[in-house]
């Protein structure tokens, strides 16, 4: 079964669009076909077939396949990037800080386009370029994380990093786990009992400056 079978029915060709909008659309055919295929199964043929666009349209905005994969992991790492930070800003207060950002890994391997297995399932990893960028959304998230723990606790930099890779990684893969469950436990109770467990750990370190707990 082709890309195109799995994915749906074609995009009908002959549209004309705007610069900026053909590239959105030709990076949106591109997920769909790298979710369903993987990289090395994905075939720039499928992905111009699932645009409706010739192959020409498609090498006019990505010289390659390589290309347009790169394209996605820059959109889709930073936007969990934001959505982290986003949660991390959006209450003082640092228990709900804790699960807004559980639920933020969680909103983000839900998303129905299925672009979280591109970043973190990728079967391409061993590109360098691919595996700089896994790495830099594992790490600018880690990083927002550790600006709160180090702020709040007044634990050394390198202490807060090793505390916020600990919960990245931890609502990374138990979101994944979930999600490949069929979501056997409902996402509110989820996001709620993952951050029960991330709370226990992280509360016992002191406010800086102050006799309460974090």
């Amino acid at each position: 079964m082709t890309a195109i079978e799995q994915t749906g029915t074609v995009r009908p060709r002959g549209t004309r669009l705007p610069r900026r909008a053909r590239r959105n659309q030709l990076l949106g055919a591109a997920q769909e076909v790298f979710v369903a295929q993987g990289y090395h199964a994905a075939a720039m043929d499928d992905i111009a077939e699932r645009a409706g666009v010739s192959k020409p349209v498609l090498y006019q905005h990505f010289p390659g396949k390589l290309d347009l994969y790169l394209a996605l992991l820059d959109q889709h790492c930073e936007s969990l990037i934001q959505s982290v930070r986003h949660a991390l800003a959006s209450t003082h207060d640092n228990k709900q800080r804790v699960r807004a950002t559980m639920d933020a890994y969680f909103a983000y391997v839900e998303d129905d386009g299925g672009a979280f297995r591109l970043v973190f399932e990728s079967d391409l990893t061993n590109e360098p370029a691919v595996r700089e960028r896994v790495d830099r959304v594992t790490n600018d998230c880690a990083e927002a994380i550790c600006d709160v723990i180090a702020e709040d606790t007044g634990l050394s930099r390198q202490e807060s990093m090793l505390l916020a890779s600990g919960l990245g990684g931890l609502a990374q893969v138990v979101a994944r786990s979930w999600l490949h469950s069929d979501r056997s436990v409902p996402r509110d109770q989820a996001v709620q009992l993952l951050t029960s467990l991330a709370w226990r750990g992280i509360a016992g370190f002191p406010l800086h400056g102050s006799e309460q707990q974090f």
